[in-house]
């Protein structure tokens, strides 16, 4: 008999004590710098790379998931923060797209996303995508983000994904210059 093979995908289990799951986000500013925050503790405890991303509804500001880069510590090179993201917003809503029930939802992370991601942000069904520190912030610390050019934002947006950038790039830039210069490991590069 041949034995069925699982995975498990999993948060750190600080993010309790960061996330307040109650709270109603009202700004832009609020919901990045939770999600800078998100990156900030990821690396502060050790617990993976230097990335974080939530989900929000668009409408009312709810806090629907969140995630953190845990590729290294789960062995995963897809276990990357917006990917966690947006699975455990699929889970909650039971929909593998977080627009089927018409609500729309909004993905903020801490750093423009890898070719994976960006890819995964179009199939999820979420219609705002906010981003903190450039591509190439994470490029000069090593990282290799993947083909990503301005056409893939331009795909985005014709597809009906309203993309912000610049969104408190600096905090989330002197995350990725901690990570680095803490000695974090740069698993792609």
């Amino acid at each position: 008999m041949t034995a069925v093979q699982q995975l498990t995908l999993n948060l750190p289990a600080w993010i309790n004590d960061v996330v307040d799951w109650q709270k109603v986000y009202q700004s832009d500013d609020e919901k990045m710098a939770l999600a800078v925050e998100l990156s900030k503790q990821n690396v502060l405890r050790g617990t993976g790379g230097p990335f974080g991303s939530a989900i929000f509804d668009c409408t009312s500001g709810k806090l629907v998931s969140v995630g953190v880069n845990r590729v290294m510590p789960l062995h995963n090179s897809t276990a990357h923060g917006e990917m966690m993201a947006i699975m455990l917003a699929e889970q909650s809503i039971q929909s593998f797209s977080l627009s089927a029930d018409g609500v729309k939802r909004e993905l903020f992370t801490s750093c423009e996303p890898c070719a994976m991601c960006l890819g995964g942000t179009l199939w999820s069904g979420v219609k705002r995508l906010v981003c903190a520190a450039t591509a190439e912030d994470a490029r000069a610390i090593g990282f290799d983000e993947g083909p990503v050019y301005d056409s893939s934002y331009d795909y985005l947006t014709n597809a009906g994904v309203e993309v912000v950038k610049l969104v408190q790039r600096d905090a989330a830039n002197n995350v990725l210059q901690s990570y680095v210069n803490g000695g974090g490991a740069i698993y792609n590069g």
